[in-house]
C-alpha cells in the first residue's frame, strides 16, 4: 500500500508539473549581443537576436517599392503567429500612417530584422510595468521595425522614427529592447508605454561605444539618462512618467533601467545570460554574479568574431555554476565520470520535477542562452568597407541555436528557400524548415551526452564548408572589381542561388544525421 502511494503521488507531482507547462518560456525570451566595430575582428558592426517562443518561421524578402501621392500604409497586428506570408488568421488591420514615396526592401521575419541597406534590428522583451501599456495605441514593436526598415538607412535615424511615431500615434505593446546596428554604429533603444490611457511612449536610446560589447536578454540595461551626449537620445517624459507611477521618487540620480524594470531581473539589470556573456568577453574585468548591476557594456578582452557570437548564442553554461546537467554527473565502477543520458540543457519541467521528486534539490533551473522553444535566431554583420548588397549579412538558422547550423541571407537577396514559406508550428511538415532540422535536433537530445560530440562535429562541418564558399565567392568578387572597377555589385540571382545552396546541403546533412541518431537508436532510448 505504502509503495501504490508513494507511485500515486509520483505520477500526480509529474502531473501537476505538466498542467503548468514550461514556466521559464514566459518573460524569459530573445537574446540579444551586440558588437562595435572596433570591438569586432574583422571591423564589422554586428547585432544579433534569439526569437525565443512560438512565433512564426515562415520569412520571406519584401521587395523594394515605389508609392503614389497621398498613399497610406497599413498597420496591421497579429503577424507574428500567422502560417505563411499572407495568411489572414489572427490578422486584423488596427490603422493607417502617411506612406513614403519609396520603400526600401528587408527579410520579414516575426521581428523584421533586415534591410537592403544594411541595417539590422535584434529584438529582446523585457516587459515592464503593466499599468504602462495602453492596448489601444497603433503600434507594437515589430510594427514600428518594419517601417523603420522601409524608410531609413542608418540606426540614428530608426531609433528617431519610431520614437516619433510611438510618441503621435501610441504604442501598444510592453517593454521592448531593440538592438540596431548599421554600418558604422550598434545602438540598444528601449521603450514602453506611458500609461494605460496614455496614447504615447516612453523611450531612451544609447549608443554601444565602437570599442565595445553589450548584450540584452529581456532586461533592459540603459541607465542615466544624458540629454547632452551626441550618444544618448530619448524622449521628453521619461523622468516625468516614472514619477507618476511611483517608479521614480525625484531623488538622486535618474535610471532608467532601474524606474522600469520588470519583476524576472529581481531589482538588478543582468541575469545568468548577460553575466555569462559579458564575462566570457571581458574576464579580465572579474565580473561578479553578486554584483548589484553590471556596466552597460564592456571593452572585450579580445576581437570578437561573428562566429564567437554564434558560440555565444549556443551557451548552455558547460562546466560552470549554473550548468544544470552537472548534478547529474556520477562515478562509474572504473572511476571514470559519466553524465546520465537524461541531462541535457534543455529538460523539460516534467523532467527536472521527476528528478528532484526522486532526490529533493537536485537540478535548480538555469536559464541558457540557447533554449529548445527557440524558433530562429540570427547573428547579422554590417560592413561599411563593402557594397550594401553583400556588405550586410545575416547568418540565420532555425530551431535551437545550439543545435541547428547556420546559413547566410544578404541585403542583396530577392528571395528564401522555399522551405521558409511555412510555419513550422501549427503542424508537423517536412517541407517546413523549422521540420528540417527540428527532427535530429530533438533525437539528439534524448542522449545528449553522446549524441553531442556527434551533432557538434556535423554543425561544424555544414557551417566550415559555407564559410569557404563564401570567402571564395568574395575572392572572386574582389578580383572582379580589380579588373573592372566599375564592377560592384553581385547579380541577385547569384547571391539568391549561394543562399539556396547553403540550406540545401545543411537541410541534406541533417536528413543524414537524423537517420544516424535512429541508427544509434535501434536498441531502445
Amino acid at each position: 500500500m505504502k509503495k501504490i502511494c508513494i507511485l500515486v503521488s509520483f505520477v500526480l507531482i509529474v502531473w501537476c508539473a505538466s498542467a503548468q507547462g514550461e514556466p521559464w518560456m514566459e518573460g524569459q525570451s530573445c537574446t540579444s549581443i551586440m558588437v562595435g566595430k572596433l570591438a569586432s575582428a574583422d571591423g564589422s558592426v554586428i547585432t544579433s537576436h534569439t526569437c525565443d517562443s512560438r512565433y512564426r518561421t515562415w520569412m520571406c524578402i519584401e521587395p523594394a517599392a515605389d508609392h503614389p501621392i497621398g498613399a497610406m500604409h497599413q498597420v496591421f497586428r497579429g503577424t507574428m503567429h500567422n502560417r505563411f506570408r499572407g495568411d489572414t488568421l489572427g490578422v486584423r488591420l488596427v490603422g493607417e500612417i502617411p506612406e513614403v514615396s519609396h520603400t526600401y526592401a528587408y527579410l520579414n521575419t516575426a521581428y523584421p530584422c533586415l534591410n537592403e541597406h544594411q541595417l539590422a534590428m535584434g529584438e529582446s522583451t523585457f516587459g515592464g510595468p503593466d499599468t504602462l501599456r495602453n492596448p489601444d495605441g497603433l503600434f507594437m514593436i515589430e510594427e514600428l521595425q518594419r517601417i523603420a526598415l522601409q524608410r531609413c538607412t542608418t540606426a540614428r535615424d530608426a531609433i528617431r522614427l519610431m520614437g516619433s511615431l510611438a510618441e503621435e500615434y501610441g504604442y501598444a505593446d510592453g517593454g521592448e529592447c531593440l538592438t540596431i546596428a548599421d554600418r558604422m554604429e550598434v545602438w540598444q533603444f528601449e521603450i514602453i508605454g506611458c500609461g494605460r490611457t496614455e496614447k504615447g511612449a516612453v523611450w531612451v536610446a544609447k549608443r554601444v561605444p565602437d570599442n565595445a560589447v553589450a548584450v540584452s536578454c529581456n532586461i533592459p540595461r540603459i541607465d542615466q539618462i544624458d540629454r547632452k551626449s551626441k550618444d544618448f537620445l530619448c524622449s521628453d517624459n521619461v523622468e516625468k512618467v516614472a514619477r507618476r507611477y511611483g517608479l521614480w521618487d525625484g531623488k538622486g540620480q535618474f535610471c532608467f533601467w532601474r524606474a522600469y524594470n520588470t519583476d524576472y531581473a529581481k531589482g538588478r539589470n543582468f541575469l545568468e545570460r548577460e553575466y555569462h556573456i559579458l564575462n566570457t568577453l571581458a574576464p579580465s574585468l572579474n565580473l561578479s554574479f553578486d554584483a548589484a548591476e553590471l556596466p552597460f557594456s564592456v571593452v572585450p578582452d579580445h576581437k570578437v568574431s561573428a562566429t564567437e557570437v554564434m558560440d555565444l548564442l549556443r551557451a548552455t553554461y558547460d562546466g560552470l555554476p549554473h550548468d544544470m546537467c552537472t548534478p547529474l554527473q556520477m562515478v562509474n565502477r572504473k572511476g571514470d565520470t559519466i553524465a546520465s543520458p537524461l541531462a541535457n540543457p534543455w529538460m523539460t519541467h516534467n523532467t527536472i520535477a521527476a528528478i528532484n521528486y526522486l532526490k529533493p534539490n537536485t537540478i535548480t533551473f538555469h536559464r541558457g542562452v540557447s533554449v529548445a522553444w527557440c524558433s530562429y535566431s540570427f547573428v547579422a554583420q554590417m560592413r561599411s568597407w563593402l557594397p550594401d548588397q553583400i556588405g550586410g549579412v545575416v547568418w540565420l538558422s532555425v530551431d535551437n541555436p545550439a543545435e541547428s547550423p547556420r546559413i547566410p541571407v544578404f541585403c542583396g537577396n530577392t528571395r528564401l528557400p522555399a522551405a521558409f514559406d511555412t510555419c513550422g508550428h501549427h503542424a508537423f511538415n517536412e517541407g517546413s524548415a523549422l521540420w528540417q532540422f527540428r527532427k535530429a535536433n530533438r533525437l539528439a537530445t534524448l542522449d545528449w551526452p553522446r549524441c553531442s560530440v556527434l551533432l557538434n562535429d556535423v554543425r561544424r562541418e555544414v557551417e566550415d564548408s559555407t564559410f569557404g564558399q563564401l570567402e571564395d565567392l568574395m575572392k572572386r568578387w574582389f578580383r572582379a572589381v580589380r579588373l573592372k572597377p566599375t564592377f560592384q555589385q553581385l547579380p541577385s540571382d547569384l547571391l539568391d542561388s549561394f543562399t539556396q545552396q547553403s540550406y540545401t546541403r545543411a537541410a541534406q546533412r541533417w536528413q543524414r544525421l537524423e537517420a544516424t541518431l535512429w541508427e544509434r537508436f535501434w536498441a531502445g532510448f
